[in-house]
């Protein structure tokens, strides 16, 4: 049950809790459904008083502050409903669960008791590093966003807190020394894979894929053999309606002929397993084949980066590169082509001799 009562301000002669003459601010004590409440109502009529305590006994609660463990819920399920990836997912709820677990350590219940320094200590107790910590944030800021959206808060509170400092060390492509001692190791590599007999033949095939058509490992790994048509590569469709597709070099097109396809479907995979169990098991192979061909700080990406910046030396427009790639905008291309290797040196001098 709950009650309402006065709080009067300093200035005022009145003292009883139960004081109606004075305009000094109400408050409401009590329980409702098993929930301790005490809290302003931000009212001075005491008849307005008892009529919102009397609204929330009968179950109209909009004005009563969420929970983190209701706001959480809503959250998560709107993620879900916008279907956003399963990783994307995964992450938001180890968040909010470790908010959750901080809230509960220091007495926090509802959501607008998390302010700006209480979220500050919350991002204190983090050992992520910076890059990792700056993902964090980004996902906090992304859930009170929600909820200032909801109007369960006034502000968002994380949108003060500036993220760390972060360095983003460029990967740099394979030299044609790095590819060709790949390539050798290919055929050194131990035949005793999951697939018997061929992992060293559908290791070459990945590795070449890879270095000519650009393709994330994960994509390269869940190719569909539909996707290979007359020497040429679907990548995507534009928005629209127009097919992205990669020519691919004979000695590629050779290397995945000469397969025999794990399934009707796919080159690389079965189709029953999980992507990231698949995409894991692929880049611990690619780690043993680069510790095999002697090759440091190698890792499946650097095929993709190889590829941006051949054709990057070969004069193609960084728009063009960016189109191959599925880079949502050009800044992103940027970035990830970044590093000042010695064949743009090289390039460089050769154009300013040129306009001599």
């Amino acid at each position: 049950m709950l009650v309402v009562y006065r709080r009067h301000v300093k200035q005022c002669p009145h003292r009883s809790r139960r004081e109606r003459r004075c305009r000094c601010p109400l408050h409401a004590e009590g329980t409702l459904r098993g929930e301790r409440i005490r809290r302003a109502l931000d009212l001075t009529s005491w008849e307005a008083g008892q009529d919102r305590i009397r609204n929330w006994e009968l179950g109209v609660t909009a004005n009563l502050p969420i929970t983190l463990a209701e706001a959480a819920k809503t959250f998560l399920e709107d993620a879900a409903a916008r279907k956003l990836s399963r990783e994307s997912l995964k992450q938001y709820r180890g968040l909010l669960k470790q908010l959750g677990s901080y809230a509960e350590r220091h007495g926090f219940r509802y959501l607008k008791q998390l302010d700006l320094a209480a979220l500050r200590q919350f991002r204190n107790q983090w050992s992520d590093g910076a890059i990792s910590a700056k993902k964090r944030l980004e996902r906090l800021r992304s859930f009170f966003r929600f909820a200032v959206h909801s109007s369960w808060l006034k502000r968002n509170a994380v949108a003060s807190m500036r993220p760390p400092k972060t360095n983003h060390p460029p990967t740099m492509p394979f030299s044609r020394e790095e590819i060709e001692k790949v390539l050798s190791a290919c055929d050194r590599y131990p035949d005793n894979g999951r697939f018997r007999k061929g992992t060293p033949a559908r290791l070459k095939a990945l590795a070449l894929l890879m270095r000519y058509s650009g393709l994330r490992i994960g994509d390269a790994v869940t190719l569909r053999t539909d996707r290979v048509v007359e020497s040429k590569l679907f990548l995507y469709t534009q928005k629209t309606n127009v097919p992205v597709l990669c020519p691919l070099p004979d000695i590629v097109i050779d290397a995945l002929s000469a397969l025999v396809p794990i399934t009707e479907r796919y080159y690389f995979w079965s189709g029953d397993s999980d992507t990231r169990s698949i995409t894991g098991n692929w880049q611990r192979r690619f780690q043993k084949l680069f510790k095999l061909a002697v090759v440091n700080d190698a890792h499946p990406h650097r095929f993709r980066d190889t590829f941006s910046d051949e054709l990057l030396l070969a004069g193609v427009p960084i728009e063009d590169v960016s189109i191959l790639l599925g880079h949502s905008s050009v800044k992103i291309t940027e970035r990830a082509d970044a590093p000042w290797v010695q064949a743009r040196q090289q390039r460089l001098e050769s154009a300013v001799r040129k306009a001599w």
